[in-house]
């Protein structure tokens, strides 16, 4: 599995960023990243050029819009436009089926960001009646996120949506507009399959879909789950023939982006996360590091790792993974 960093949330100046899109991927390049989605706020028309900009910076651009509304704003991935300005507070289900009709896929972006009048619909309003029709949500938002209050409560609503059996992904979105800001923005990293292309947008929006994502300000965490010498990684899921154990492999890679050193942001804990709970905290061991922790099967539906360590002279969380999923028997 190849491990890519795109930033998933942009806009440019055909709807209110400062960039084009051409300046915005030159900047994605010095960043280090592989591509980012292109959400412009109810407008595809910044893709006009997308081809020649992919092909003269080498940044992958995955198609996508930003519907903002006064009831939420939702992002769509890998769908050409869809109609939005006739769905109601009570009818946004219907506005997800047209997208996955047209192929893409739909994600809550920052959910619990203040609302009017500070950012008319920024705030999730609308009701989720089924989640198994929201394919992810973005738990990260906006520059430093492991230290803005709202993104909190998302952390905890992907977990409640997880505990209630729901398969949700979650992403990272800088929700970028301009690049005169100085603070660190975290990343999506992708999981493309060895001999995807990981420049195509379906490879993309397919891993987004599968739940092949690591949220991160920098370090590269990765696990892996052996269970009846078969293994499992992020996004897939566990069918065991009994409910006995499993070994997590936890792999750090504590530097992945230009300018972001294992001394800016060291990795002092490994936190495995699941629907019972942490199940254990592991203290992060000199690198290249690899730590080894088994665990039992017994009423585990899904289970994550948070990276732990310091940022900007506080304790936080600097990386977090998506869940291997246990099937129930």
């Amino acid at each position: 599995m190849n491990w890519e960093p795109f930033e998933l949330h942009t806009h440019t100046y055909h709807s209110d960023g400062k960039h084009s899109l051409l300046e915005m991927c030159r900047e994605a390049a010095k960043l280090g990243l592989s591509g980012i989605a292109l959400t412009d706020h109810n407008t595809i028309s910044g893709l006009a050029d997308a081809k020649d900009v992919q092909e003269e910076t080498g940044v992958t651009i995955v198609p996508g819009m930003e519907w903002t509304t006064f009831y939420g704003h939702m992002l769509t991935l890998g769908a050409p436009y869809c109609e939005w300005r006739d769905l109601g507070p009570g009818d946004i289900h219907k506005g997800i089926e047209r997208v996955h009709q047209a192929g893409g896929i739909v994600g809550i972006a920052h959910p619990f960001s203040w609302g009017s009048p500070i950012c008319t619909g920024c705030h999730w309003d609308y009701a989720i009646t089924d989640w198994n029709d929201i394919d992810y949500i973005e738990v990260w938002h906006r520059l430093l996120p492991p230290y803005n209050h709202h993104n909190a409560p998302a952390y905890k609503q992907w977990t409640d949506v997880l505990n209630n059996g729901f398969r949700l992904t979650a992403t990272s979105g800088r929700d970028w507009h301009h690049s005169e800001e100085r603070e660190l923005p975290a990343f999506t990293y992708i999981g493309v399959p060895n001999g995807a292309d990981p420049s195509t947008a379906n490879s993309i929006v397919e891993a987004v879909r599968h739940g092949r994502c690591i949220v991160s300000m920098g370090p590269m965490l990765q696990v892996e789950a052996i269970v009846e010498n078969t293994s499992y990684g992020i996004g897939d899921e566990i069918v065991p023939s009994n409910r006995g154990t499993l070994e997590l492999l936890i792999k750090l890679d504590p530097s992945t982006l230009p300018g972001r050193t294992p001394e800016d942001m060291p990795v002092t804990n490994f936190i495995v996360e699941s629907n019972l709970g942490e199940l254990a905290v592991l203290p992060s061991p000199e690198v290249p590091a690899k730590t080894v922790q088994e665990i039992s099967l017994e009423g585990i539906r899904w289970l994550r790792v948070r990276a732990t360590g310091v940022l900007n002279g506080g304790s936080t969380t600097l990386a977090f993974t998506n869940p291997i999923y246990v099937a129930l028997k």
